[in-house]
């Protein structure tokens, strides 16, 4: 003799669509952007920030309820900051005025020997080189001018020469 026994189903509905989030959507209506009048200048602001601005100045204005629930606000947000608080780490990057500092953040050129003030010069990267011969059109160099491009590019076999260009090294 067998015997069947049929399982309870054990499927909770929570009433919500799966893949739906269980929290309220605070974010949706509270991060949306508005525009706040103050001092007769505007500016933008998300909707949570204009709310506690209003209650804030409903406060200053006597209202006691808004007072209260300004502060309470103030309150858990300076909390909330201090549990989730980590350290921040900032990287400040200092640059130079100078045009060496320029050329070596924006990758346009190496100095060459830079502890050696007899041999120290610039090197142009051989891509802002070719940038260059790019944009000449029907322009060209003369011998000299040639000379002096190919001796200041760090890399001059990687630059691709127009045909008219007849000095090398």
């Amino acid at each position: 003799m067998s015997s069947v026994s049929a399982k309870p189903s054990t499927t909770i509905t929570t009433g919500r669509r799966r893949g739906r989030h269980r929290e309220v959507p605070y974010h949706s209506v509270l991060g949306q952007m508005v525009t706040v009048r103050e001092d007769g200048r505007e500016r933008r602001v998300t909707a949570a920030e204009a709310f506690l601005l209003q209650l804030t100045r409903k406060g200053l204005m006597g209202d006691s309820a808004a007072a209260r629930a300004s502060l309470a606000a103030i309150e858990a947000a300076r909390a909330g900051r201090a549990e989730h608080a980590a350290p921040t780490i900032m990287r400040v990057v200092f640059v130079g005025f100078g045009i060496g500092c320029i050329l070596r953040t924006l990758g346009l050129a190496v100095k060459r020997y830079p502890l050696d003030e007899q041999r120290v010069h610039w090197l142009l990267e051989p891509g802002i080189v070719q940038a260059a011969l790019d944009r000449f059109g029907v322009r060209r160099l003369s011998p000299d001018e040639q000379r002096e491009v190919w001796k200041v590019t760090r890399a001059p076999e990687k630059v691709q020469w127009p045909e008219w260009w007849s000095e090398r090294g």
